[in-house]
């Protein structure tokens, strides 16, 4: 089991490996490792539509991952005092959210979205005077934001709840027994015990934010993510400053990963 593990392992993360390995080469070939170099690097942070793309992806992941830590947690106290087959409903909504491929949801992201607009906006230009351009709904970063926070609320949901489950309830009750209203004792006592695994759902939603492509593709309308312009710089070929990027990225999402692991593992210890 240990040699099968292994190899499991390896399999895994050769590709990886390969993509920061020739990240460092000095040609412009992005399968022949022509003598050491960080170059690319410089380029790939030098490069404005890089930069630009970069900083679209941080706005909308921080955002999203905001506004699902904040919305996935009052979910989860919500769903918490629900008992019996309701219970059971919902919790199976926030799996099948959890389980339902990228695509359908961008697709269905996009689909929505339209019709919104459709209705929205003309109903915005019968408001505004005659003559003038009136505001109207489109595509772009408050699209992105919104379907990121779709995507990624269901997860902040589980991680809460899991944490919500092992409180004790004597906690509570012994707030109640105090005559402390319902929002104090939530402040006071479950929220600072709940707010490691907050945390630790905010980064996880900020990391599958920032490296989505699938939804991104479908809402995004003109604006332009990190993985948007990696699948672009791809099909015009791979260089060396590709596999930077790449690298660069994975990096930023395994640091926020180990960060969310340690934080919900000390919570646990706690």
């Amino acid at each position: 089991m240990r040699l099968y593990s292994l190899l499991v392992y390896v399999f895994l993360y050769t590709p990886i490996a390969i993509i920061a390995l020739f990240s460092f080469s000095a040609g412009r070939s992005a399968s022949q490792f022509e003598g050491f170099s960080v170059k690319w690097y410089g380029r790939a942070l030098n490069n404005p539509f890089v930069m630009e793309a970069l900083g679209n992806s941080l706005i909308v992941a921080f955002v999203s991952a905001t506004l699902a830590s904040i919305l996935g947690t009052l979910a989860a106290v919500g769903l918490q005092g629900i008992k019996g087959p309701a219970r059971a409903i919902f919790d199976a909504i926030i799996y099948i959210a959890v389980m339902i491929p990228g695509i359908v949801i961008g697709i269905a992201t996009l689909i929505a979205l339209v019709t919104v607009f459709d209705v929205v906006n003309p109903w915005l230009a019968s408001l505004w005077p005659e003559g003038s351009n009136p505001p109207a709904l489109s595509m772009g970063t408050p699209s992105l934001i919104a379907a990121h926070t779709m995507f990624t609320l269901a997860l902040v949901v589980l991680i809460v709840r899991a944490r919500l489950q092992g409180l004790e309830a004597a906690l509570s009750e012994a707030s109640a027994d105090l005559y402390a209203p319902p929002f104090r004792t939530f402040r006071l006592i479950t929220l600072p015990l709940i707010a490691p695994a907050i945390l630790a759902g905010f980064l996880l939603s900020f990391t599958f934010s920032f490296d989505d492509f699938i939804i991104a593709f479908f809402v995004a309308g003109s604006e332009t993510t990190l993985p948007i312009y990696i699948f672009s710089s791809i099909r015009r070929g791979v260089t060396p400053e590709v596999n930077a990027i790449g690298t660069m990225v994975m990096l930023a999402s395994l640091v926020l990963l180990v960060i969310a692991q340690l934080i919900l593992r000390r919570s646990d210890k706690r």
